[in-house]
Parts: structure tokens; C-alpha cells; sequence
């Protein structure tokens, strides 16, 4: 007989359940299980899930569970189809959000994680009350968290009036980019509770008056055995109880550490004229006002996310969409010229060639279409997703996948060049390209370099903390000289010799982003701590490091130089302009309030014009008077 022991409930819910004019016969129970960070090296976290399942299968009073994020520890498809077969064993219905960890370092571009659980976000209903939950990013690109604009689209179509909770893997406050959004949108549709994940503890949060908690980890810890919580709803009444599972046979259900009466609540937050709220801790739009010379020419929003930057020829510029929608832009108006569907999502930024348009998915394949039509030209198939982003080099297309190949393609037709097959992780950068050497990281901490002919492997550069976490994969490699140049996530600015790969220096302060100056001289790199720094590359002395008025900042987006001004895209929708000769500040402009993707600058006549996009779908054309 089974040693397991489950305390009642408080006394207040068994009265309410008796005199309470609009009683429940039936509390509703449901079980959630939260950062799950399953790791086919990390054994106790399978152990843990297991534990969690078999518990919750023994039980006879769980109606679902919900699995608030975090299910793998790096949303490989391997570690999705493991955890996915361990929750299908479940004997309650599962729902799950995703968090951080299957969408930032996701070797599919996240497409797995919908392919193998179905939906991105969900809607039901159990005892009188509405259950939403819905995934959360960074999308492939590090930053703060921001739920999805197609997540946020979903949210406004919901049916207003039914009383409902809502799953997020991220706490809803200042830690998601658009929390006031999602906030004024949850209030809209009568949310009275929030649930999440990320802080890995048992937590009690307030969001503009709406409670929330976070749960605790499945995990165990020096001081923790694995566990899950277990919601009752009676009535209008919540309460929260941990279970803790010390064995197969032993596990208890704590009294309960949250109770809580859930009313409607309104939406009293005061929004300025662009939306946002009086508690957003970043710099706000008012900006723009500052900096007129800043103007801009037009913009407008997409309905789906961006990760990408644009390929840019003559009048018209190109970019994809996390929906997969590949789209061709006038520069004139920003009106859209045509749109080509990939089967998948998108991340890549593409490259243009004369006719050659040549982008990556996520779904899989390299595709060329006609720059002109947007009609397809050819496409190479691949085993896994490509994230990658293209290099267009002497009509041939460099590009590397999530299936451990890096490849040179005939930009006339698709055919192989040569394929090199022995990539560690998979390749989210766009590689250097020259006539001696193609250069690209990968998220299995390595650095490579190619001979551009043939393919052969010159030389490897791995850092030297052997997490993954650390690997040189996001940055996109510059060369000057005679060295590569790369930002690393272990803080530090690297400079290798381009011919062997041995380390010649490297800089301390940096994260993901490096920059090369127009003449080619100077290296330009960003902190996560409001800082930037300029590096002469031949002497490697350091020229400055200025503040640059960021705040904390984590944007992996290369540093653009145009016309003496060094160009700071930010993960909070903010450019900041510094002086190349001494970085100084020039001017700032707020474009939205999510990452800025690579941007592509130019002149023209007397101005420069800078076209910009955002991960939550901002597309923006600026132009600025050459005062300087």
C-alpha cells in the first residue's frame, strides 16, 4: 500500500462548497510542472520528470495538468521529442507553454516545438473558468523575453467577459518587453490569476492588480527533493500546495502556500499617447522629440515577429518574417511589392544577387527567388532547419544549417560546391566570407574556418567554458587586419589569427555584437552593461570605451558605421548614435519597444538613410541631414 500522504485542503473551501449560493460541487485540480530543463546530460532532470508523471498518475483528483515552460534545457529536437514522450505518459490531459530555453536555443527556430505539441498557445474551459496559456521568447535572438506579436494578435481576438487564467512561462512585469501590452489585454478578457515559471521557486506576484505566481521547478537542488504544485479552484477561491516527492512510495502535499480570492479587475493604468504605461523603466518615445533630425520617412507594423535584418537592392528591400512570409518592400513608401510563403518560420537575413534573392528556413531548405516576382528559382533541400543567414560570394551562396553541415551552393541553380559536414550545434550567424577563408561560429562553442574553394576545415577555435551557453554562434564574425573578430557570451571580445585560429587577444566587456568601422581599421563592440568600446585592429589598443547610455543590454545585433557615426542597436527598440572618432553620444532614436535587428545603412546625396525592423514587427525607414 502506497505510503503517500495528501493534507486536506483548508476547512474554507469544504463550507464555501456548502453554503456559497453559486457553489461548485467539484473543486477543479490541476497539477502544474514548470522548468523541466530535461538534458540528455543532465540525468537528475530526467529522474525529477519521471517522479513528477508517476505521482501525478497515482493521484485520482487531477483533472489536467499544465507545463509552464522551460521543458528543455535547449530546445534541441531531441530533447523535445524526449520530454514529449515522457508527458504523453500523463494518464490527465497536458498543456503546454514554452519557455525561454525552447525558443532562444532552439535548433528548429522553435517549428518543433509546434510540430510535436501542436499549437503555440491554447484555450479551454473546466469548471466555469477559461484557461489561456501561450509561448513566450526570445525567439532565437537574445534578449529580454517578449511574447510573440502573433501570441499578442491572439490575445486581442479572444472572446472578452468569461472569467479566465492565463499560463506564461515569464513573470508578466518589466522582464517581458511588452508586459504592459499583455497586461492591458489580460484585464480586457477578465484574467484573475497568472501563472508562470522562470524564477524556479515558489513566488507571489502582483501585475497591476491582477495576482499571479510562479512555481517552482520539478527539479531537484542541494536543498530541494523534485516536486510540482497542485491548484484547487472552489468557487471563486484558489489555493496553491507543493508536493514534494522524497521516492516512488513516499511524496506529500504541503498545506497550502497561496490562497487567494480572485475578482474581476480594472484596467486603471494611465497609457501616455504611444501606449505606454507610467511604470516603464526604459526610454520612452519622447526621445524622438529631442532629436528632430532624426526623422522618419515612413513605417509601419507587421502582424508576425521579425529576427532578421534586409537585403537591400536599389529601390526595394527584402526581409522575412517569423511566420515564414519572405516580403519585398518599395524604399519609396514601404509599400509591399509581393510575398512569397515559406513552409516554416524564418530568421535568416537574406542576401540579394542581380535576380537571386536567397534566404534560409527554419522549416527546413535554402530558397532562391526572383528579386523581381518573388517567384521561386530553385531550393536545396536540407535534413534540419537552416537559420542561418546567407553570404553571397563570387555567385556562390555560403550558408550554415541545423544538421551539422555548412555549405557552398551555385547561386545559379541550388547544386552543391562542396558540403562540409563535421559542424558541432547548429549555425544561427552569417558567416565572413573572403577569397581565403569562410568564418562562422556554432551553439556547440566552436569557431570555424573554411577554405571558400573547396571546403576544407583550416582551422577550429572552441571557448574555453565548456557549457553551450558560451558559444561564439550568435555574433556575426568580422575580419581586419589579418584577424578575426568576434564577441563572445562569456564577456569578452576575442581577436584570432585569420590564418591559424590561435588567440592573439581578447577584450573584456563585451557580449554577442562587434562592429567594423568603414575603412576597415577599427573593431566596435557593445557590453551588457551600457558601455562601448572601439579597438584599433592592427595595434589592438583600445581607442575608447564610452558609456552609451544602453542600460543593461543584451542584443547580439551587429554595430553598423556610416558617415563618422557608430550605430547601437538595443534589445528595448532603442538606436543610439555615437561619435567613431571618440563615442561620443550624438543622438537616440526609439523605433519600438523590442530588439533591433541588423540594420542596413546608406547615403544618398546628403543624408543617410537607415532602414530598421524589430522583433515584435516594427518596420521603419529613418533619414538624417549629414550635419557632422
Amino acid at each position: 500500500m502506497s505510503m503517500k500522504k495528501y493534507l486536506l485542503m483548508p476547512l474554507v473551501f469544504a463550507i464555501c462548497g456548502i453554503f456559497c449560493a453559486k457553489a461548485q460541487t467539484k473543486p477543479v485540480r490541476f497539477a502544474f510542472m514548470t522548468d523541466l530543463h530535461w538534458s540528455a546530460s543532465l540525468t537528475s532532470s530526467q529522474a525529477a520528470l519521471h517522479a513528477c508523471v508517476n505521482d501525478i498518475n497515482s493521484r485520482n483528483d487531477i483533472d489536467f495538468v499544465v507545463v509552464g515552460g522551460d521543458l528543455t534545457d535547449f530546445g534541441s529536437d531531441s530533447e523535445i521529442a524526449d520530454v514529449k514522450a515522457v508527458l504523453d505518459r500523463l494518464r490527465p490531459k497536458v498543456y503546454v507553454v514554452a519557455g525561454n530555453h525552447d525558443a532562444k536555443w532552439s535548433e528548429s527556430g522553435c517549428n518543433t516545438f509546434e510540430k510535436v505539441f501542436g499549437y503555440s498557445h491554447f484555450e479551454f474551459e473546466e469548471g466555469g473558468w477559461r484557461f489561456l496559456g501561450c509561448n513566450s521568447g526570445p525567439d532565437m535572438r537574445m534578449a529580454p523575453a517578449l511574447l510573440p506579436r502573433e501570441s499578442m494578435l491572439w490575445l486581442e481576438g479572444l472572446e472578452e467577459g468569461r472569467k479566465s487564467i492565463f499560463f506564461n512561462h515569464y513573470p508578466q512585469d518589466s522582464s517581458v518587453l511588452n508586459y504592459f501590452d499583455v497586461t492591458r489585454q489580460l484585464k480586457k478578457k477578465d484574467v484573475r490569476f497568472e501563472i508562470g515559471g522562470h524564477w524556479h521557486v515558489n513566488t507571489v506576484l502582483d501585475y497591476g492588480g491582477i495576482p499571479a505566481v510562479l512555481g517552482r521547478s520539478t527539479q531537484s537542488t542541494a536543498t530541494a527533493v523534485p516536486g510540482y504544485n497542485v491548484f484547487t479552484l472552489l468557487n471563486d477561491n484558489i489555493s496553491v500546495s507543493e508536493v514534494r516527492i522524497y521516492s516512488d512510495a513516499c511524496s506529500v502535499e504541503l498545506s497550502p502556500w497561496y490562497e487567494h480570492e480572485l475578482a474581476h479587475v480594472d484596467d486603471r493604468t494611465v497609457y501616455d499617447e504611444h501606449g505606454l504605461p507610467d511604470d516603464y523603466p526604459w526610454m520612452r518615445y519622447d526621445v524622438n522629440d529631442s532629436y528632430p533630425q532624426v526623422h522618419s520617412v515612413w513605417s509601419f507594423q507587421e502582424d508576425a515577429n521579425i529576427a532578421g535584418g534586409f537585403a537591400h537592392k536599389g529601390s526595394v528591400a527584402y526581409y522575412v518574417t517569423t511566420e515564414g512570409a519572405v516580403k519585398a518592400v518599395s524604399l519609396k513608401d514601404g509599400s509591399e511589392l509581393w510575398q512569397y510563403m515559406l513552409p516554416g518560420k524564418a530568421y535568416s537575413t537574406p542576401a540579394v544577387s542581380g535576380r537571386f534573392l536567397v534566404v534560409g528556413c527554419a522549416g527546413g531548405g535554402v530558397y532562391a527567388l526572383d528579386s523581381r516576382k518573388g517567384t521561386l528559382l530553385w531550393k536545396k533541400d536540407t535534413e534540419k532547419s537552416v537559420l542561418g543567414s546567407p553570404v553571397i560570394y563570387k555567385n556562390k551562396v555560403y550558408i550554415g544549417g541545423s544538421d551539422g553541415c555548412f555549405r557552398a551552393l551555385n547561386l545559379k541553380d541550388g547544386s552543391s560546391i562542396w558540403t562540409f559536414t563535421d559542424v558541432e550545434g547548429f549555425v544561427e550567424c552569417r558567416p565572413f566570407v573572403d577569397d581565403a577563408q569562410v568564418v562562422f561560429g556554432s551553439w556547440a562553442g566552436r569557431m570555424y574556418s573554411l577554405d571558400p574553394d573547396d571546403g576544407h576545415l583550416q582551422w577550429t577555435w572552441k571557448c574555453e567554458k565548456s557549457s553551450r551557453m558560451y558559444s561564439p554562434a550568435a555574433c556575426w564574425p568580422v575580419k581586419a587586419a589579418g584577424r578575426i573578430f568576434f564577441a563572445n557570451p562569456d564577456r569578452f571580445v576575442y581577436a584570432l589569427d585569420a590564418s591559424t585560429g590561435r588567440e592573439i587577444a581578447r577584450f573584456e566587456g563585451a557580449r554577442e555584437s562587434v562592429g567594423i568601422s568603414e575603412d576597415g581599421k577599427t573593431i566596435y563592440s557593445k557590453s551588457m552593461f551600457h558601455h562601448t568600446l572601439a579597438i584599433d585592429a592592427a595595434s589592438l589598443a583600445l581607442k575608447w570605451n564610452e558609456e552609451n547610455g544602453t542600460g543593461y543590454e543584451i542584443s547580439p545585433t551587429a554595430i553598423a558605421e556610416i558617415a563618422g557615426m557608430l550605430l547601437i542597436p538595443t534589445d528595448k527598440g532603442n538606436l543610439i548614435a555615437m561619435s567613431a572618432q571618440d563615442g561620443s553620444i550624438l543622438w537616440a532614436h526609439k523605433i519600438s519597444i523590442a530588439l533591433v535587428n541588423p540594420l542596413t545603412v546608406w547615403e544618398d546625396n546628403a543624408s543617410v538613410l537607415i532602414l530598421s525592423s524589430t522583433m515584435d514587427g516594427r518596420v521603419e525607414l529613418m533619414s538624417l541631414v549629414k550635419t557632422f
